[in-house]
């Protein structure tokens, strides 16, 4: 009997290995409609396609034969944290989308969403601070937002917007020690 319940387990930690082999992202050649699957879970404007994009960005390897590009220049030459907001991740899965999508030839379909799902990343950012300061941080991310939908890069920020936002943030501040 003992013998039997070692073949049973045995087999049966071969069947998970040979499914776990099977659901690597790494198993097998890549088909185009898996890349774009992949790419497009990870580019959506909700948290969790952000969170699956940055926990693939953490640990690369399993994705190597996507060949997805992850390179970033972050906010181009837009402050990838204007007035200490942090923008720069934001910034940098929508380089991943937008430098993806156009590899694949499928940007101009895509970009729409690439630039509601930068929008998205950012207003979660500006989330995280308090009340006082967070309408600073929200017209921030609404101005890279338009750069952005418009232009196609956050290079189109002007200092004056930034100055703007650090009147309000002041302002605000000012207010709340009042």
């Amino acid at each position: 009997m003992p013998r039997r319940l070692a073949t049973i387990l045995a087999s049966g930690v071969l069947a998970l290995l040979t499914a776990l082999a099977v659901a690597s992202p790494a198993a097998a050649a890549v088909t185009p409609q898996q890349k774009l699957s992949v790419l497009s879970s990870w580019t959506q404007t909700s948290a969790s396609s952000y969170n699956a994009w940055y926990s693939a960005r953490q640990n690369r390897a399993p994705w190597a034969e996507y060949n997805f590009d992850w390179s970033t220049d972050y906010c181009s030459s837009s402050p990838d944290n204007p007035l200490g907001f942090k923008f720069d991740l934001s910034c940098a899965r929508h380089d991943f989308g937008y430098r993806n999508y156009k590899a694949v030839g499928q940007f101009s379909a895509n970009k729409p969403r690439l630039d509601s799902a930068f929008y998205e990343d950012l207003k979660r950012s500006c989330a995280t601070y308090n009340s006082v300061v967070r309408p600073a941080c929200l017209s921030l991310a609404w101005t890279y937002y338009q750069a952005v939908a418009i232009f196609g890069s956050v290079a189109a920020v002007q200092q004056s917007d930034i100055d703007r936002a650090a009147r309000m943030k002041a302002d605000a501040e000012r207010r709340a020690r009042a």
